[in-house]
This record gives C-alpha cells, structure tokens and sequence, in this order.
C-alpha cells in the first residue's frame, strides 16, 4: 500500500515534476540517486509532517536541512512556490493556505540520499504497535524509538465522517474493524491478509488519520502553528 503517488518511474508524473521542479537534473538519475520525499514539521506535530503518507516517520537530523529543498503546496499540486532552509517564505505561506489538514504540509526533497545510522535521529511509531513485531523490528534499528499517543477511531465515529473519502471506505473500516475500533495496527494487518485493496485501505487510513488524531494533538483541523522549522520527516 502506497500512501503516495505510484508514478515515480520515466514518463510518469512524478518523473515529471521533478522534471519541471529540479530542471531536468534528474531526468536519467538512477532511482537510488532521485530526491528522498519527506515534510517540515513546522507545527511541531506528534504525529510528524505529514500524517497523511502514514502514522508513524523518521525524524531525521538538523544537518539534512543543509541539502534539502522545500515547495509548497505539495509537488503533485504544481506548486510555484520553493525555498530552502537558510531563506524562505513557505511557512507563512502554508499558515495562510487553507488546505484540507491532510494537505497541510510543506514538503521536503533530500538530495544526496538518507543514510538510515547517519541521518535518522529517531524512529516514532504510534502507540498502536507497542509490544507488536513491528516494535521488535523497529528495536533493530540503528537509532532510537520514539512513540506517540496513536491515532483511534471508534466505528461510530468512523462512520460519521463517511463523507470524507465516501461510505464505501467507512463500510471497509467497520468490516476490519476489532472490537469496535480502528487503529494502525488493524489497518495493517488488514493489508497483510491480501483480501482488500490496498487503495481502498489507504482512504480508510485517511479517515483514520483526519480524524482520529491522537487526543494531545485535537483534531487535525484545529491545529496550532509551532514556531521554529526545525526537522524534516
């Protein structure tokens, strides 16, 4: 399941905008040589940057910032907008826009690669996989694991926003659904049994993710800014 576009390959329309964006650098660039996609946490989320693309990211370290570039809305919008972090004007830009709190973010482009001991400070997982194979797996890795309070999302709840990405995807949460919940971890292993699409469990995943934010954050519309551009994720 991608919780991203499915084009990253020649001609396709991420091969595209980075085309557009980057003037044409990366055209023949071998896959491991194009830009690593993350997002500014310029709100200082729990949650990171950019909850839409999944529920748990890696914090990468302050010195990624010196070869990263920034655009605002997100590169499949054809933003016009583009920065750097010794000088831009993107977060005042992000803070006015009026996204959907999906689409609130900044995103980032890592040139150079992301070398997972070099560049990733810390691992956040949301709470939904304590004591999983995920947690046993993320113990592995060669930085710290960090967690945050987890998205959830009762079926009811779940199925009084079935306008957000249509009933179709509600009727799909409650199916899976375990005891009358949704979290990350039963998402998960729904996309593991093989019986659903794995687009299809990506809306429910944006229903989860939009409106089932963990509770120290509120809602994802009703964010605050934070006020230092600080960390890629």
């Amino acid at each position: 399941m991608s919780n991203g576009g499915l084009t990253a390959h020649s001609g396709g329309d991420r091969w595209r905008w980075e085309s557009r964006i980057f003037g044409g650098a990366y055209d023949d660039a071998d896959p491991h040589d194009r830009p690593v996609y993350g997002a500014l946490d310029f709100r200082r989320q729990v949650v990171g940057a950019a909850p839409r693309f999944g529920s748990s990211h890696l914090r990468l370290t302050g010195a990624i910032l010196a070869r990263a570039t920034f655009c605002h809305p997100d590169s499949a919008a054809e933003p016009a907008d583009f920065g750097v972090a010794a000088g831009m004007s993107l977060v005042a830009l992000a803070e006015a826009d009026r996204q959907d709190a999906l689409n609130d973010h900044i995103e980032a482009q890592v040139h150079g690669g992301v070398v997972l001991a070099r560049d990733v400070e810390a691992l956040v997982l949301d709470a939904s996989y304590r004591g999983t194979p995920v947690e046993a797996a993320a113990r592995a890795l060669p930085f710290p694991v960090e967690w945050h309070p987890g998205h959830r999302l009762t079926v009811a709840e779940l199925r009084s926003h079935a306008d957000y990405r249509g009933p179709e995807y509600a009727d799909l949460g409650a199916r899976i659904a375990e005891e009358g919940r949704l979290d990350p971890r039963i998402t998960g292993n729904a996309a593991r049994t093989g019986r659903h699409e794995l687009q299809d469990l990506k809306m429910v995943w944006h229903i989860l993710a939009r409106f089932g934010a963990p509770k120290s954050t509120g809602p994802l519309s009703a964010r605050t800014a934070g006020t230092r551009p600080d960390a890629v994720t």
